[in-house]
């Protein structure tokens, strides 16, 4: 179950003084995030990832997700954030801290009418930084129509690409894949034929 507590910043990696690096900056397009890379997972050998998290008022992630592999530890700086883990509800306010275990279902936004940003550490960091600069690059891909949500190609392919990272809850890998495959497919050639310059129109 995840946990809730009071809790203050920690600038550490396990055992001792983390190290920092000059971060790099994400903007998620469809939760609104924007993400400051405090420790790179490179620069602690793939055991953590230390980075802060701001959202904007009305900021969330779009649904719920897993992470299969990783724990997540959000510590609130200002601010309000809700999450909900599984079927709990839990606002968190500055120096409270939300852990997320390896595999647990949840979800956060922004619970209040100012920015919130909190300090998020993940353990292992795995290939996270890689994942958010992937979604950064879906900004300029388009928008399905009334929604924040890049074309399903593309997203399919960054969803296929990260499943050790991020995963829908309560469906089997292989039926993630065996649905999204196909767009995930698309999306990638999409991909090429932008990288060679012929924009990949047309038919095969």
């Amino acid at each position: 179950m995840a946990e809730r507590e009071r809790a203050g910043t920690r600038d550490q990696a396990d055992g001792g003084a983390a190290p920092r690096i000059g971060g790099a900056v994400f903007e998620n397009p469809i939760s609104g995030e924007r993400i400051l890379v405090r420790v790179s997972g490179a620069a602690t050998d793939g055991r953590l990832l230390v980075f802060d998290l701001h959202l904007p008022p009305g900021a969330h992630v779009p649904a719920g997700h897993v992470h299969p592999a990783q724990e997540e530890r959000f510590t609130v700086v200002s601010g309000r954030m809700r999450f909900r883990l599984g079927r709990r509800t839990v606002d968190a306010g500055p120096g409270d801290t939300v852990a997320i275990p390896r595999g647990a279902s949840h979800w956060f936004g922004n619970a209040g009418d100012e920015d919130a940003w909190a300090r998020v550490e993940v353990r292992p960091a795995l290939r996270m930084e890689e994942m958010f600069r992937r979604t950064e690059a879906l900004a300029g891909l388009g928008h399905l129509p009334g929604t924040r949500l890049p074309p399903l190609a593309h997203l399919a392919a960054v969803i296929l690409d990260f499943q050790r990272e991020v995963a829908v809850p309560h469906v089997p890998r292989a039926v993630v894949r065996a649905v999204l495959g196909p767009f995930a497919w698309w999306g990638h050639r999409r991909a090429d034929g932008r990288g060679r310059g012929d924009g990949c129109s047309g038919s095969s």
